[in-house]
């Protein structure tokens, strides 16, 4: 279905022929006409499927039309890196009409709350919000939303996660009650059931959202010892011609332990974490966006936030907490339609984790034997009890690989 056949305002559709938008997704199809119609929505949708566009083009016709002038949207999301991520992708739809946005986030940057303020004060039209940093302007009592005509949670399963939920009450408070309420999530559990129940009034459901990657992501697994991480890391990424490539760890201690040995072996490196200030992670993100950075290693702040186009590779250094933390961070790469491979170091206390990742998502990951130069790493029994389990830990530098037909698809490229 192409964008043209929503009955959009002529407007609209010359911002998304400027950005070369022309058939909608699945998620698109299915909730673009409910919002248009004034319903309430749970769309269970999880990133990568073009969920922001969903809902920001049909409230953006409905503010052509009507021709507002004051602040009647509120995109809450749960962290900074995607405020920014969404009120860009809404400069770009909004670029031929008169609608004002603002981000608003938390930072130390006294010229950044002053911008925030400022926006409040004079109604932006559309504001996208963490929680906690927008309960702080609310508190000060220079703007309110007796104006507000939608409300839209997105990533609503993450901000249950972060303990948003009274934050999201004392906000819906401050709101007419008469509004049309949008909830994106990627997962659907109880919290998510109880939430919707509070703020929607009759909504319709859109279920879209599979526990699986993308099907143009080429993924594959390296059993290995802690040890073999970095020298694996840097025996993959040598000599390879890749434009963009995402690192992520699970700590902040071991991103700053992989940028520092990447850094000191020639690569083009930065790293982003909690201990940057919001500056310094924006001008990370910017040189990554620019190709100016060709490696970006990062911790899960940004596995759900970060919107790059043409990421070629993820390796995920360690295995993360659940099913739903692997797709989003595989999820980085393959956007789109386009294609890119996701690797997952498995070491001997993590095998039962990612056993259980691949029961859930239906698919069992191609093992890779390890490069030519390394020992082979510990024996995949993920459902050995890992507090059970004892190994050796040989290094980098024997007799390389064990035995494996292998993936073709893969080691053309690995």
């Amino acid at each position: 279905m192409k964008f043209k056949e929503f009955g959009f305002e002529a407007e609209i559709l010359e911002g998304l022929d400027a950005m070369r938008f022309e058939e909608a997704t699945p998620v698109q199809q299915s909730t673009i006409p409910i919002i248009m119609n004034g319903k309430d929505l749970i769309a269970c949708a999880q990133t990568g499927t073009g969920k922001t566009a969903a809902y920001l083009l049909p409230v953006l016709n409905a503010l052509v039309k009507q021709k507002e002038e004051n602040t009647t949207t509120l995109v809450l999301v749960p962290t900074r890196e995607l405020a920014i991520q969404i009120d860009q992708q809404l400069q770009g739809f909004s670029y031929f009409i008169p609608v004002t946005s603002i981000a608003v986030y938390g930072g130390n940057d006294a010229g950044l709350w002053e911008q925030q303020k400022k926006a409040l004060i004079n109604g932006a039209n559309v504001i996208v919000a963490t929680p906690g940093r927008l309960i702080q302007h609310l508190t000060m009592d220079y703007f309110k939303f007796s104006k507000l005509k939608y409300l839209i949670l997105d990533e609503a399963d993450r901000m249950m996660d972060m303990g948003f939920y009274d934050d999201i009450m004392q906000i819906v408070k401050t709101m007419p009650e008469k509004r049309q309420t949008l909830l994106f999530s990627a997962t659907m559990p109880a919290k998510i059931r109880t939430l919707s129940k509070k703020l929607l009034s009759y909504p319709e459901e859109i279920n879209i959202a599979m526990s699986k990657p993308a099907e143009g992501i080429l993924q594959a697994a390296y059993l290995v010892y802690n040890n073999q991480k970095i020298p694996l890391i840097i025996s993959l990424l040598k000599d390879k011609e890749l434009n963009s490539i995402v690192i992520f760890s699970s700590r902040k201690v071991k991103v700053k332990e992989i940028y520092k040995s990447l850094r000191e072996a020639g690569f083009p490196v930065e790293a982003i974490h909690s201990d940057l200030d919001q500056a310094e992670r924006e001008s990370v993100m910017l040189n990554f966006r620019n190709r100016k950075t060709q490696i970006l290693v990062a911790t899960d702040i940004i596995a759900r936030g970060i919107d790059v186009d043409g990421i070629d590779l993820v390796i995920n250094y360690d295995v993360p907490g659940d099913a739903e933390d692997y797709v989003h961070r595989v999820g980085r790469t393959a956007r789109a339609k386009s294609t890119g491979v996701a690797l997952t170091f498995i070491n001997e206390e993590d095998m039962e984790k990612f056993g259980i990742i691949e029961k859930l998502i239906d698919t069992t990951v191609f093992k890779s034997p390890l490069p030519l130069g390394f020992e082979p790493g510990p024996e995949y029994k993920p459902d050995s009890p890992r507090s059970k389990r004892r190994f050796s830990k040989p290094g980098v530098g024997s007799k390389g690989g064990f035995k494996s037909k292998g993936n073709r698809n893969y080691n053309k490229k690995f």
